[in-house]
């Protein structure tokens, strides 16, 4: 089976496309790839330092219906048919694909099957699918910050699904955690921000007049 990068540089450059890409054209892409494939494709835009607005709520949706069918024990990905149908920028997508795709040939050199137990197994999918739920949670918050760290946990998890290889996964879980992490400050230091201003404003709101 040809590298995933080839796979993409081929769909979105060589090929010619319609104006919108859906995700049943990913899907079809994805081929016997199924959901290791998924999710590093639909990570890929928020997981890159480039801005990718519009993407990271719809296709976090998307993640996380992947991830609890993963964690469920399905062989293959479903999708409901009007959600197959929905179609995305072709150019917008060809940038995003372009600049990740010496990220992907980099992970690629080292890619191979190890520790497959890892993604093999139902207790492993499991854990996986776990964290890409959660990371995918993370991804739909529309805080700055919330996104990026989740989204390479994906990325990178999910590439070890690819070729069952369970040491590139588990560096993709320990990103997870991290990312975990970040979302939680931010989102408690948002809160006790909100909450710090709120309590300065409502003596001013509630003095006799």
């Amino acid at each position: 089976m040809a590298r995933l990068s080839a796979e993409l540089e081929q769909f979105f450059f060589a090929e010619e496309r319609n104006a919108k890409v859906t995700l049943g054209d990913i899907l079809t892409l994805a081929g016997e790839r199924t959901f290791g494939f998924l999710f590093v494709l639909l990570a890929l835009p928020s997981a890159l330092p480039i801005p990718a607005p519009g993407y990271s709520i719809p296709f976090g949706v998307v993640l996380f219906v992947l991830a609890g069918q993963l964690v469920l024990g399905r062989q293959r990905p479903w999708l409901p048919k009007g959600w197959q149908a929905k179609g995305f920028d072709l150019i917008r997508l060809r940038q995003v694909v372009k600049a990740g795709l010496p990220w992907l040939r980099r992970i690629e050199v080292l890619s191979r099957p190890r520790l497959s137990y890892v993604c093999t197994t139902p207790t492993g999918r499991i854990v996986i699918g776990t964290a890409i739920a959660l990371m995918a949670i993370s991804m739909m918050i529309p805080i700055p910050g919330t996104n990026t760290l989740p989204a390479m946990g994906i990325f990178i998890t999910g590439f070890g699904l690819l070729d069952d290889d369970g040491f590139i996964s588990l560096t993709g879980l320990v990103v997870c955690v991290m990312g975990a992490t970040l979302s939680g400050l931010i989102i408690f230091g948002g809160y006790e921000g909100a909450k710090f201003l709120l309590e300065k404003a409502l003596p001013f709101f509630s003095a006799p007049r």
